[in-house]
């Protein structure tokens, strides 16, 4: 696999999450956006980790934090669901500009649905689907294996699931060949930066693959290098005392330098990762600014 160079600096702005900072006039959505600025050599680019669900909060927390829609270079799409995808198209047409990468798994657009407590379908909206977001300007790339979105940066690709404990833990639903199944959100895949000097910075959107087989997988991409962070939701809302303590247990023993999560991770496991990480762990908030 090739490996995917260094990023010489990389900016993180967290422009949409669960919750805000203190005494910030930011707002809040159930759903994450970063801003990923990496600058490598003379080429710096501005990519968009997710959408959140709430286009309108989105554009108001960018303007409060002055940063214009016209400068996303690019768009990651992390996985199918309405809260990191909804919204897409509408952006797309605000951003203004012809082919921008809207970056992805090839699995993305399936039907994908819960039935508990009654039908609802939980992924992509019909107003994004992927005739949209070519209307709207994206140039849709999809691909199971890792994508290249500058030198220093790429997708993880379909992310393999080792671990006995990582579950999706969630009853999601799709179509395979007319019968409802389980479904395995295979389509879940993070950000991946490698700073010089730095190590690695992992951006997820949720972790339904399981944050240790991202990390592993990282890890594995780009040829061993140490995690400088962990940023994202990690999707342990869910997850029993004893999957918990082995996350982060997994975490403490991979050396992960530095680890802000929010959004689905939950509070128990942001707990117990601030007893493991002490000062090293932060809560994800809307505003938020990391420097590498």
């Amino acid at each position: 696999m090739e490996k995917p160079g260094t990023l010489d600096r990389l900016n993180i702005t967290v422009l949409a999450e669960d919750s805000v900072l203190y005494e910030s006039p930011y707002l809040g959505q159930h759903g994450v956006s970063f801003l990923l600025e990496g600058t490598s050599g003379g080429l710096t680019r501005n990519i968009l980790v997710d959408v959140g669900q709430n286009t309108d909060a989105l554009l108001a927390n960018m303007k409060t934090v002055g940063i214009a829609p016209q400068v996303i270079d690019g768009i990651v799409l992390t996985h199918c669901h309405y809260d990191h995808t909804q919204g897409v198209a509408r952006l797309l047409g605000i951003i203004g500009k012809k082919k921008v990468p809207v970056m992805a798994h090839t699995g993305l657009f399936r039907l994908h649905f819960i039935t508990e407590p009654y039908h609802r379908l939980v992924g992509i909206m019909p107003g994004d689907v992927q005739p949209e977001i070519a209307k709207a300007g994206g140039s849709v790339s999809l691909s199971s294996q890792p994508q290249t979105i500058m030198p220093g940066m790429i997708t993880t690709g379909q992310v393999p699931r080792q671990t006995e404990y990582e579950e999706v833990r969630m009853a999601l639903k799709t179509i395979d060949n007319g019968r409802v199944v389980d479904d395995l959100m295979l389509d879940d895949i993070s950000v991946i930066a490698h700073v010089r000097d730095k190590g690695l910075v992992i951006v997820t959107g949720c972790s339904h693959a399981g944050i240790v087989n991202i990390a592993r997988r990282a890890v594995a991409v780009t040829g061993g290098e140490k995690i400088s962070a962990i940023i994202g939701g990690l999707h342990l809302i869910e997850a029993s005392p004893e999957v918990i303590r082995k996350t982060v247990a997994e975490l403490s023993r991979m050396k992960v330098a530095r680890i802000s999560a929010g959004h689905c991770t939950g509070f128990k496991a942001q707990v117990e990762l601030y007893l493991a990480f002490g000062d090293k762990f932060t809560p994800l908030q809307t505003g938020m600014r990391f420097s590498f």
